[in-house]
Formats: structure tokens, sequence, C-alpha cells
């Protein structure tokens, strides 16, 4: 089966021994170093008013055809490769027994301007580019770049260009990858932090250039500092066949130590998380939405986040994104204009 444009199977660079379960980890080494994740996977974990977004890419040993556009919630301020094999101990958690051992044995609003590049760097073999604009700005500049699009590239990204403008483009390096030593199906964690008021993980572009009738495999892992509540919420006509919530649960003790021995993984709390799991298995026409979530688990969640509802087209800047200066000044010329026109109307009547 064809892999979805966004693939994150997980890297295992170095056998790293640790207390059980995780020794598991090393007896999905490669003989070269490396490790597959069986499903696509990708963590949100929430902390002090930070996603941390981890993710992978997989080397499919081609050019650009073969890279990879995600839309993000807002502006990273960090962009550095993830731990080795976070992915991986996350999946082995929520897999029932029998597969984990099967699993060891195999081992929109447009922008008139261009794109705006943000942020570039290099993470092993893979380039990494951090986006600002509308959808057809990045699918110009995704086409400038030697991206291959697929037909249904410019709804998709609009989709999402009209509720956040930042994407971030990833693309392996073939020369680098080879020198790296890394073969097809292998692939590079990538850890964002991205500042938000809450975590949002975009499930459509799961879909990019999939038939209608092709099956999205993935899991997405949830870690929050209360139980979440989440949009489209499990079990509703709108979050679609094949979307489930298998786990919902205090993170172990056991699973938090784990996490945090991988490298880049200190920032994680060592207890009082909360676990979610959705595991995937749907139609590529049916994961037309994407989840939008309250880590306080006290609100609903925006159902512009998700996907289901368009936002409002904008006339004006954002009141966060104007000075407080040209703001008071707006308002001062506003009365000042009133109270003119207040004495041009009592002038005449008198």
């Amino acid at each position: 089966m064809r892999r979805s444009v966004v693939t994150v199977p997980v890297c295992c660079l170095v056998l790293i021994l640790f207390a059980t379960p995780a020794l598991a980890c090393g007896g999905l080494v490669a003989p070269n170093g490396s490790v597959n994740l069986l499903r696509t996977a990708t963590l949100a974990a929430y902390q002090d008013g930070v996603e941390h977004y981890v993710t992978s890419f997989e080397f499919a040993g081609g050019g650009a055809e073969f890279g990879s556009i995600i839309p993000l919630p807002g502006v990273p301020t960090s962009v550095k490769r993830g731990g080795s094999w976070t992915l991986q101990r996350l999946q082995e958690e929520v897999a029932p027994p029998a597969v984990a051992r099967n699993s060891l044995a195999l081992g929109g609003t447009s922008f008139d301007s261009a794109a705006k590049v943000i942020l570039e760097k290099e993470i092993d073999a893979l380039d990494i580019t951090i986006l600002e604009g509308g959808g057809d700005a990045v699918g110009e500049w995704a086409e400038e770049n030697g991206f291959g699009l697929t037909p249904d590239a410019p709804e998709i990204l609009d989709f999402y260009a009209e509720r956040s403008p930042i994407f971030m483009a990833a693309r392996f390096d073939v020369g680098r990858a080879r020198d790296l030593g890394q073969g097809v199906g292998d692939g590079t964690p990538i850890h964002l932090a991205i500042p938000t008021q809450n975590p949002w993980v975009p499930l459509r572009i799961l879909g990019l250039g999939r038939e209608p009738n092709e099956i999205i495999e993935a899991d997405v892992f949830l870690l929050t500092e209360s139980t979440p509540t989440l949009l489209p919420a499990p079990g509703t006509p709108e979050l679609g066949r094949g979307i489930e919530l298998e786990r919902s649960e205090p993170a172990s003790r056991d699973l938090l130590t784990d996490l945090r021995s991988d490298k880049g993984m200190k920032w994680l709390a060592r207890e009082g998380l909360h676990l979610s799991y959705l595991r995937i298995d749907a139609r590529a026409d049916e994961v037309v939405h994407d989840l939008a979530i309250d880590a306080s688990g006290t609100g609903i969640p925006s159902r512009i986040s998700a996907g289901l509802q368009a936002p409002a087209s904008p006339t004006w800047p954002q009141t966060s994104q104007v000075p407080w200066g040209l703001w008071a000044g707006a308002v001062a010329m506003a009365a000042a204009l009133l109270l003119f026109l207040a004495r041009g109307a009592s002038s005449e009547w008198n």
C-alpha cells in the first residue's frame, strides 16, 4: 500500500539501554541502525501553552517530488531533530501484546505577495523550510522549488491557509541521505515547539494525492495536562468512520520515564499527563477535517480549527497584528469625526 504524503516512521539511530518495557526499542533496530514504524504516527504534546509536534519523514530515495508540506497552527520557536524512538515507544504502549511481539520480530484566503520564508534548517538529510503565505503563494513556492504538486493540492492548501498561513516544507537531499547511509523507508523525526492557545493536529493533509477509496492508516498520540475535549468528538457522525479514540487514560510513569530518556525529550513532565490515542483506518474521502483540541478539557474546541466551519474572511488585520498606538489613533480620529458630524447636524437644526 502506498503511504500518505505525510508519512511518519521514526529512526532509532543507537541502541539505548533502559528499563523495560522500553528495552523493546533495541529489538527493532535494523542492521543499518534504523527502524520503521508499522503505521504513520504523530505526537502532539501540550505543556505550558506550547504544542510540541513530533512527526517524521520517510526517505523515499527520490528527489523533490517526495517532499512534504505540512500545515502548522503557528510559527514554531524551535525546529530540531526529534527523539530517535519516541513515536515508536508510543505505538508500543498502545499495541496489543500479540501485535507488539510481531513487530519485534519484523524489526481560501489568498495573499497577493509571494510566500515568505521564515526559517530554513538542515536536519540530517532533510531540508526544512517554514513558510508564511496563502494557498496560492505556498503552491507557487513549492513548484518553484521543485515540489511535485498533485491536482488536489490547491484546494487543500487553501483549506489550511484560511485558518493559518504557516506551513512546513520538508524534502530529502538525496546526496546527504546516501552519505548518512539512509535507505528507502528510513525516517528522520522532527520536533517543533509551537506556542498556541490549544494544540491542533492536521488530518486532512493525509489524503493529499490519494484516491477517494484509498485507505489512510495513522496513529495520533496526544499528551496533555488534563483530559482533553476533542472536535470532532469521538462517536459523532462528524468524526467519520474509521477514526476511533482507542485510549484515554493517565499516562503511566513508565511511559513518561521512557519518553524523557529519549534525546531532546527532557521537556516532558515526569508525571500528571493524560494520554489520548486515536487510531485512523479510513478512506481518504472520509478524512475531510482536522482534529481540534481543548487541552483544559473544560471548553469546546473551535469548529474553525477542526475544519468544520470556514472562518470569516478578514477585511482588516486582527487586533493582535496591529500596534496599540495605531488602534488608539484610529479611535481618536473616529471620535473626532463623529463630533464634527454631530456639530454640523446641530447647526443645521438651529
